[in-house]
């Protein structure tokens, strides 16, 4: 079981891959990256499943009587190492650091030094 720098809920960018130049605004790309949420985490294979990012279409036949069949679309997981957390605070991509406080470990971040939670 590895360790993994998100959680469910985070607001991250894609450092590597097909979206990985996909911008908030196409016209004005000092705007910065496009950024998505964590919907899920999955330690044991390292991955992570973000919002937006690596959307892949599956063709579904239909099971039942009533049931439509068709292309639907949704997101594939990716490996939690091409990702990176956006502080809430300053706005930056950021690494992650931890501190003990009152005997809790906080994450934080490396940029500004505010904690996460």
């Amino acid at each position: 079981m590895s360790k993994i720098h998100v959680k469910t809920g985070d607001t991250v960018i894609l450092l590597t891959g097909k979206d990985e130049y996909q911008y908030n605004n196409k016209d004005d790309k000092a705007k910065g990256r496009k950024t998505g949420k964590v919907v899920a985490v999955s330690p044991k294979e390292g991955k992570v499943i973000v919002e937006g990012f690596n959307v892949v279409t599956k063709h579904v036949k239909p099971t039942r009587m009533g049931q439509v069949g068709g292309i639907v679309t949704t997101e594939a997981a990716l490996y939690a190492s091409k990702v990176q957390l956006v502080c809430p605070k300053c706005g930056k991509p950021t690494r992650v650091g931890h501190v003990i406080e009152d005997g809790k470990k906080l994450r934080v971040c490396k940029k500004c030094g505010k904690s996460f939670e």
